[in-house]
């Protein structure tokens, strides 16, 4: 049997790689720009029905994807957001400042399942939904009016912020370890109004989601039924 060569090795690791990377399409379906974020994968702005594809590895961990609002970039793609903002930088490299929406995700991890949620422990600033485009596994969305009915002691420019980020206490923040806190009556708050969504860090029995690894994911801002509001603020565009 003959070796194969270096370039048929290279063309069938690509292969391999390929099959087994995850696509996820990120949409926007709101009435203003939303400046999308990954980690990993950057960011970029999204006008109203524009979308946003990226290819995510499998064996991925702790990611996460966020729509950023209220942003001004100037050309070399630094400035910043009013919720979301990840240092000033249009191209993410790590997480995004609360109060923002998350969709995370873990791909091919225990069992090759992929392990997704959406976390509103960050806080909410934009409507959301998230879940693989096959398979038949469960659908996530927070479609309610959180920012028109956010409690004043957590009320944010542009959104609602959880309540660890205001009080950074244990009884919000979880911090110190599994079993140090319960849910409150802010996070039953959220939880009344996005039942699937994480509330408070140690939601995870209603809140973590798992399909078989190898799907394909969708991620919509302002899915249908979903309030739709207009930004208002700085919208300048990135060149």
């Amino acid at each position: 049997m003959s070796c194969l060569t270096i370039s048929q090795i290279f063309f069938f690791t690509i292969l391999f790689i390929s099959a087994h990377a995850a696509l996820f399409e990120i949409r926007n379906q709101c009435s203003y720009t939303v400046w999308a974020a990954a980690s990993p994968g950057g960011g970029t702005r999204l006008d109203p029905f524009q979308s946003w594809t990226i290819n995510v590895p499998a064996g991925t961990v702790m990611a996460r994807i966020w729509g950023r609002t209220n942003c001004n970039f100037d050309g070399s793609g630094r400035g910043g957001c009013e919720t979301g903002d990840c240092g000033g930088l249009l191209q993410c490299q790590g997480w995004g400042a609360p109060p923002n929406t998350l969709a995370e995700f873990a791909l091919n991890q225990f069992q090759n399942l992929d392990f997704y949620d959406m976390s509103l422990v960050d806080g909410f600033n934009i409507p959301m939904a998230f879940g693989p485009t096959s398979g038949g596994c469960h659908n996530i969305q927070c479609t309610a009016d959180i920012i028109g009915e956010c409690p004043d002691v957590l009320r944010a420019p542009g959104g609602c912020n959880n309540p660890c980020t205001v009080f950074q206490t244990n009884e919000y923040c979880c911090t110190q370890g599994p079993g140090s806190c319960n849910a409150t009556d802010f996070s039953r708050f959220f939880k009344m109004r996005c039942p699937d969504a994480y509330s408070y860090p140690q939601d995870d029995p209603s809140s973590t989601f798992t399909c078989p690894g190898g799907a394909d994911y969708r991620v919509v801002f302002c899915p249908t039924g979903s309030p739709h509001l207009k930004m208002v603020g700085s919208q300048s565009q990135e060149e």
